[in-house]
């Protein structure tokens, strides 16, 4: 799957328009929206407005009578937290749907919430991990369908981060992009404005804190939340050892007596903690390099790679990656955001997207 470039490129300049300009306007009274299903985070891009939600793929719902009690943030705040007939859970595992309903009304949810004043279902651009398999295509398609979307497009995580990031994904040239989300890892060398080589690894930052709970269940006989391990990877998370040293005080249940327990933990004990999952990702961007064409690795020493995504932030990833691949690397400036950003430019070639069978929907009508 590729994305057509951007409208002021060589490529974008060859492909007619399918609309007159006031046609556009005519019928243009839903908003077209694009959406980062993350396994995380949820970000939804609408067109003209930018982004405009932000919440986490968190869904609550009460056992006894089946009906949702909360969505995103206010349902993460539940996580952990909730009496016996409350369930707060994650419709998302490794980047696609393990819940199909709760995906359904969350993001029905989330869709009206940004869309309460227009006057026709909208059309939407959902982002999908490079690996993805037609069974989970159909079930990202369906969910969007019956929450209320009137056309459903899909794009690769890769393709959207790299035009968040302000890569001109149209020219000729290798440019590698390493987006870390919640649930997978994807990296994919890019060029004419489609993907050449890619990997998916279901290896991002919900394994990360899965490493932080288990080191110190391991160290200090100790067991702390999800979203407590998500907190120490935030604040003092680290994968390379020239970082300065941070600490932290975490709280939680001694596996000995039941009692609460403290702990000081410093970001040299996260290196421990991470480096396995770290060692991970950087042998599924050794196996990508390994797979490209030489031209377009001689373009990368050059360019450099970029990370993206939430995970990218940990401290030290990027000067490990530099290390242990002898290319630059760079963070993207709003690395959260890029998929989302990028989704949004896209959706100003809806109708071209169309033409050229990103339309999903009708694949399997």
């Amino acid at each position: 799957m590729s994305i057509i470039a951007p409208k002021n490129s060589a490529i974008m300049d060859t492909i007619p328009l399918v609309y007159e300009r006031n046609e556009h306007y005519l019928f243009n009274f839903s908003q077209d929206i694009g959406i980062d299903l993350g396994t995380a985070t949820v970000l939804v891009y609408v067109q003209g407005r930018g982004i405009v939600l932000r919440e986490p793929s968190v869904v609550a719902s009460d056992k006894t009578s089946g009906k949702m009690v909360a969505f995103g943030e206010e349902a993460r705040r539940m996580l952990g937290r909730t009496p016996g007939n409350i369930v707060a859970v994650r419709p998302l595992s490794d980047g696609v749907i393990s819940d199909y309903q709760m995906t359904e009304k969350m993001l029905k949810y989330f869709i009206r919430k940004v869309s309460k004043s227009l006057i026709f279902k909208p059309r939407i651009i959902i982002c999908v991990p490079s690996g993805v398999t037609e069974v989970e295509e159909r079930a990202v398609v369906d969910a969007a369908l019956q929450a209320g979307a009137r056309k459903v497009y899909l794009i690769e995580e890769p393709i959207a981060a790299a035009i968040g990031a302000g890569i001109d994904i149209a020219k000729p040239y290798g440019n590698m992009v390493v987006d870390i989300g919640g649930g997978t890892t994807d990296i994919a060398v890019i060029s004419l404005g489609g993907i050449v080589v890619s990997s998916s690894i279901k290896i991002a930052g919900d394994k990360f804190d899965e490493n932080i709970v288990k080191y110190i269940r391991r160290k200090y006989n100790m067991a702390i939340g999800d979203r407590t391990a998500e907190e120490i990877k935030v604040q003092i998370g680290c994968v390379f050892s020239h970082e300065e040293r941070r600490e932290m005080d975490v709280r939680g249940r001694s596996l000995v007596s039941g009692l609460p327990k403290n702990v000081m933990m410093t970001s040299n004990e996260t290196i421990d903690a991470l480096s396995e999952t770290a060692q991970s990702i950087i042998e599924a961007v050794h196996s990508v390099l390994e797979r490209t064409p030489p031209e377009l690795v001689g373009d990368i020493g050059t360019n450099g790679m970029i990370l993206t995504g939430g995970g990218s932030l940990i401290r030290g990833l990027d000067k490990l990656l530099e290390r242990e691949t002898g290319i630059k690397v760079r963070i993207a400036d709003d690395a959260v955001s890029c998929v989302a950003l990028g989704t949004g430019k896209a959706l100003e070639s809806m109708d071209i997207l169309d033409e050229y069978n990103y339309r999903m929907d009708r694949k399997w009508q």
